[in-house]
């Protein structure tokens, strides 16, 4: 079996930890110490991510969605394969060197997918964008993490708890999603959306496609139209 070769590392800006971006063969992973946050033979769960939410703003038109988190793509690219032309895509990326490992060494997994009309790249943290959006978006689409905490890095708390979900609340259109994905279930956060307003579904979905761990993706949308 062909070794694993470290191609890289990168400080997660803040209060986070180191990634590490290795290499088996065609394969990719990255690695936040000893968890693997991503690899690249296993995209099920990051697909429907996006196909989940389209399903329920599928009727818009121009829909602005934002993605948090870049990593591998996935998301990214079966969004754009959905939205229509007219769409407008913010992802945002808190580690500027992700952005470069897509466009570098991972380029064959991201297929030219970041230089798509419909996407713009914000390297920061996407609770900026969140919390500067006033009913601006249609489908906000977090990744960031392992699940609803701070696996990351701590700060990224606050985007899960009560104020978090509440400036997600705000900075969605009536009847716009916030979706979020996990490496398994959490109650609790299934509460507090609920709790937040938020008509509230956990999915239960695979890694891979139609095999691997089961994940939980979060569909919580907004009420109004």
């Amino acid at each position: 079996m062909l070794p694993w070769i470290e191609l890289d590392k990168a400080t997660i800006p803040g209060d986070g930890g180191e990634l590490r971006l290795k290499q088996r063969g065609s394969e990719f992973s990255i690695m936040l110490g000893a968890n693997e946050l991503m690899n690249s033979r296993l995209s099920g769960s990051e697909e429907a991510l996006a196909t989940l939410s389209y399903e329920r703003i599928k009727s818009r038109k121009r829909p602005k969605v934002l993605i948090g988190g870049l990593g591998m793509g996935f998301t990214l690219r079966a969004a754009l394969a959905v939205l229509p032309d007219d769409a407008e895509v913010v992802v945002a990326e808190l580690v500027p060197a992700v952005v470069a490992w897509a466009r570098g060494p991972m380029a064959e997994v991201f297929k030219g997918c970041l230089d798509d009309p419909r996407v713009t790249i914000f390297e920061g943290d996407v609770g900026e964008v969140i919390r500067a959006a006033k009913a601006g978006f249609d489908a906000i689409l977090l990744d960031v993490d392992n699940g609803p905490d701070g696996l990351t890095r701590k700060s990224n708390d606050r985007l899960y708890d009560y104020g978090g979900i509440n400036a997600a609340k705000a900075a969605l259109r009536g009847g716009g999603v916030l979706a979020v994905w996990s490496s398994g279930p959490d109650t609790s956060f299934t509460r507090r959306l609920k709790d937040g307003g938020f008509a509230t579904e956990a999915v239960s979905t695979r890694a891979g496609k139609g095999r691997g761990a089961r994940h939980v993706i979060w569909l919580a949308v907004k009420p109004g139209r």
